[in-house]
């Protein structure tokens, strides 16, 4: 056997490190992840490269760093193959590394492995952001063999993690009840957290989590990774713990029913798997990611947001021109930045007055709206709004148009009873003519509304009976839709690279990082109730940032407006109320707060995230946002105990602040005619506020406390 000179490859970031390394056999093993040492030349020392031998009880090279299948390994692969002959066994062996410094943030390293029998070769990618502490991983396979060879799975990435015992949070998620949160501990075998709906993948799981390390991590103490796989698709999260000590992450698109045939000479390039590393808890993993994605990776994540007024709960299909053109000055008179008309204004032949018909037939009702999109533009402008609409493009009702003229434009089974999701199916964007058909709907509302401010655009239905129409080979369906999607959205990106754009799916079930590229915000749930959004936000917080979360006041719930104001407050806010049935102080209230809201929506937006009091273990759920400087912050604070109690309350501790600075705490967002017990003329020390704390005098009778902390 070759022996090769053995290499140790670091990606680095401000705190922590990867460590790769080849062994005597020139495989690449993935030996440590975790806070980076003062001097590289020990990395070599972390671990004996020699522990496995040959005739020891211990399989061969279970740490390598990219998985291949049908040889020495017998654990979960990250890759299999059959190769053109038949052959089902990859060996990967280092070839060569490369490192790249992009910018004085980011540095690329590409990892060549190769199996030499095959000409097959796999780069494996690692850009390093080193102020976030965030790394991105990826692989790109391609081969020079006789004919195609057959990708069985094709990972994103393996992660290797050493310790005594591992525990995973997890979401899972269902209609009006997204992001429920559970922590388990890992034992033997393998814990598969995966999607097989073709769209709105993250209904039943998320594709985003987070690993602690010999305990559960709490928000500021112990070693935690949180990871996220930015794939709009069917994705498949493996974890498995081997050896009593170590556990193997596996990202990457789900291979379910995906069999993809690899042509020489082409390039396959896997989703990117985002993930950071703390050893500070789960607060500081959460404030990585979200600094990466407003950095990086959501669409305007460090500019602006609008705030909306949408018509869906004030009029659902039942609307015209005159009332819509009442509810533009509501917008105005409430103080909002957007009128958006949501679902109900398109479909002529078949009429959208219901959920039953219409989908698809994206020209202007003119029984509802005789003077059209454009008029409704115009009247917004005049009233100094801007204007915003609802589509959700990749969908088509039986009860169409589009479903007459193209029956080869849609997914289904041929001879087979069709199924549909709130009456509709999925339209197939495998089919060039459909993603030219979908950016030229998209194009055409800007064509009648050229001031167009907003795009609300959903997605109700799964993929039933996967199959295209004109697709030669299914099983590539599942891959080539999601393509086809961000051919679409690169598209229209192109062409309007600044209106803000939400995603929405039914509720949050389309959230990941790959669509955020080119979505300003998601919709977290369809379940506007103030009470279960505390819970569904918080838990979304440990991976997305608050400016990309759009959280309505609703008549959902029948808690008091200021509360539902409050929770809203927590991210993006909007409006879906009828404005002219407030009563006047709710009306009062509710202008006053918008003003509030605009006075200190940068901090929330761009500001540090830090969660004080977790709702599922304290009467008082506080969260907090800090800027930059520390000289301002705003502070959460919602009653969440299900029985009354007005009894002591201890001081919430706060974070973020700076210890040597003087500060003063007022309550805000206050209700027309209250007055607060809270004293906005005493001094605190930073450092008082962190290890004493401040009570925010929340309880049965007040429900909701919003602070602004400012420095004197």
């Amino acid at each position: 056997m070759n022996s090769f000179a053995q290499k140790t490859i670091s990606i680095t970031t401000k705190s922590n490190v990867l460590v790769l390394e080849t062994d005597k056999d020139n495989n690449l093993l993935s030996t440590y992840i975790g806070k980076k040492l003062e001097n590289t030349a020990e990395y070599p020392n972390i671990q004996p490269l020699d522990k496995y031998k040959p005739g020891s009880d211990d399989l061969l090279n279970k740490r390598e760093a990219y998985i291949a299948s049908g040889s020495l390994n017998l654990l979960e692969p990250s890759l299999s193959v059959t190769h053109g002959d038949g052959n089902k066994s990859t060996v990967l062996t280092f070839a060569s590394v490369e490192e790249k410094q992009l910018d004085d943030n980011r540095k690329l390293t590409i990892v060549r492995l190769t199996d030499t029998k095959y000409k097959f070769d796999v780069a494996l990618h690692y850009l390093a952001y080193f102020k976030e502490d965030v790394i991105e991983q990826w692989a790109e396979i391609k081969h020079n063999e006789k004919g195609t060879v057959v990708l069985n799975k094709y990972a994103s990435a393996n992660l290797t993690l050493s310790g005594r015992k591992f525990f995973l949070k997890n979401h899972y998620s269902g209609a009006v009840r997204e992001m429920r949160s559970e922590e388990q501990q890992l034992l033997h075998g393998i814990k598969t957290i995966d999607s097989k709906l073709g769209t709105r993948t993250n209904l039943l799981h998320s594709s985003s989590f987070m690993v602690s390390i010999d305990q559960p991590a709490t928000e500021d103490m112990g070693e935690v990774i949180a990871g996220s796989l930015e794939w709009t698709g069917n994705f498949k999260l493996d974890f498995e713990t081997f050896d009593e000590y170590y556990l193997r992450i596996t990202a990457g698109i789900n291979n379910f029913s995906s069999n993809y045939t690899l042509k020489a000479g082409e390039n396959f390039v896997t989703p990117r798997f985002v993930y950071t590393y703390s050893s500070s808890g789960k607060g500081l993993a959460s404030r990585n990611l979200q600094n990466w994605a407003r950095n990086y990776q959501l669409a305007d994540g460090k500019g602006e947001r609008l705030t909306i007024l949408n018509n869906w709960e004030t009029t659902y299909f039942d609307f015209n021109d005159e009332k819509l053109n009442e509810l533009t000055k509501d917008t105005k008179k409430l103080g909002v930045d957007v009128f958006l008309l949501d679902d109900g204004w398109f479909g002529n032949k078949y009429p959208r007055n219901g959920a039953t018909s219409g989908l698809g037939d994206w020209q202007y009702n003119k029984q509802k709206l005789k003077n059209g999109i454009s008029s409704l533009g115009k009247e917004a402008t005049a009233n100094g709004v801007k204007f915003g609409i609802w589509l959700e493009p990749e969908m088509v009702n039986p009860k169409s148009e589009l479903y007459e003229n193209h029956p080869d434009w849609i997914i289904r089974q041929p001879e087979r009873k069709e199924f549909y999701m709130r009456n509709q199916l999925v339209l197939d964007l495998t089919n060039p003519k459909v993603q030219d058909f979908i950016f030229k709907t998209v194009d055409d509302v800007f064509k009648e509304v050229p001031e167009l401010a907003f795009i609300k655009w959903d997605c109700n239905s799964l993929i039933y009976n996967a199959n295209s129409p004109t697709l030669k080979n299914q099983d590539h369906f599942y891959i080539e839709y999601i393509r086809g999607l961000n051919s679409v959205l690169e598209k229209i990106r192109k062409k309007y690279p600044k209106t803000p754009m939400m995603l929405c799916a039914g509720g949050g079930s389309r959230v990941d990082y790959a669509a955020l590229k080119y979505f300003t915000e998601f919709w977290p749930s369809d379940n506007t109730n103030p009470f279960d959004r505390i819970f569904i936000q918080w838990e979304y917080s440990y991976y997305f940032p608050s400016i990309a979360s759009d959280n309505h006041i609703t008549d959902m719930g029948n808690q008091p407006i200021k509360f539902k104001t409050d929770v809203a407050m927590m991210g993006k806010l909007g409006y879906d109320v009828r404005v002219n049935e407030l009563s006047k102080n709710d009306l009062l209230f509710s202008q006053n707060a918008v003003r509030t809201y605009n006075s200190f929506k940068d901090i929330v937006w761009h500001g540090q995230q830090y969660r004080l009091q977790d709702p599922y273990e304290n009467k008082i759920a506080s969260i907090a946002y800090v800027n930059d400087a520390k000289d301002q912050a705003v502070v959460f604070n919602y009653h969440v105990a299900t029985l009354f109690t007005n009894g002591v309350i201890l001081p919430i501790k706060l974070k973020g602040l700076d210890p040597t600075k003087k500060y003063k705490i007022e309550e805000i967002n206050l209700y027309p005619g209250t007055k607060s017990p809270i004293d906005s003329t005493k001094v605190y020390s930073g450092d008082f506020l962190m290890k004493v704390g401040f009570n925010p005098e929340a309880n049965s009778y007040r429900k909701s406390v919003v602070l602004k902390v400012t420095a004197l």
